[in-house]
């Protein structure tokens, strides 16, 4: 009878210890659960690629895999925290290759729509994006914004080559300019 009972509290300790070693593992493998803006750091644990440096040296905008998903963060170099970018990153899409304005006011960057690679701009001071190429018959990848934010140009495939295309956003577009500093930031 004394081995029965040795036998039957030897099979719980393993069960109760099964299940705290499962429980363990299952903590440490999920994401830690911090958002984008809370760690504040430049770099992280996770992948951080593509940086990108606005003209005026302040902002530093970068793809980062942070949160199991790719996102553009823009980190003011000056007061060493990451900037938050509201409506700009979306779990469900994919953004690439991001080209910041001299003040960093606009963000341009490459995202998917429907598997497609379409041009996108942030504006920081509206807080919207826009597709800039739905009129344009081909691929797009690697766009930079000049520094005012006027003028962008990309690499498109719309002759079934890699050619350089210029897009102007006209002269009714808001410039960043070194003197136009965004509204809640010093200069």
């Amino acid at each position: 009878m004394k081995k029965f009972s040795i036998k039957l509290l030897l099979q719980r300790c393993w069960r109760w210890s099964f299940s705290f070693s499962l429980i363990v593992l299952i903590v440490a493998c999920s994401p830690a659960g911090d958002t984008i803006i809370s760690s504040g750091a430049l770099n992280s644990r996770y992948t951080e690629e593509q940086p990108a440096l606005s003209g005026n040296g302040r902002y530093l905008a970068y793809v980062s895999n942070r949160a199991g998903s790719r996102n553009i963060l823009l980190y003011d170099l000056q007061l060493q925290q990451l900037v938050p970018l509201p409506r700009l990153n979306r779990r469900e899409t994919i953004v690439e290759n991001p080209s910041i304005s001299y003040t960093g006011r606009y963000i341009v960057y490459i995202t998917g729509n429907r598997g497609i690679p379409v041009l996108a701009l942030y504006d920081r001071f509206t807080r919207t994006s826009q597709i800039l190429n739905q009129w344009y018959q081909g691929l797009v990848r690697n766009p930079n914004i000049s520094p005012d934010g006027r003028f962008i140009v990309f690499e498109g495939s719309r002759r079934g080559q890699w050619d350089i295309e210029v897009l102007d956003r006209g002269t009714n577009v808001e410039l960043d300019l070194p003197d136009s500093p965004l509204p809640g930031t010093s200069p």
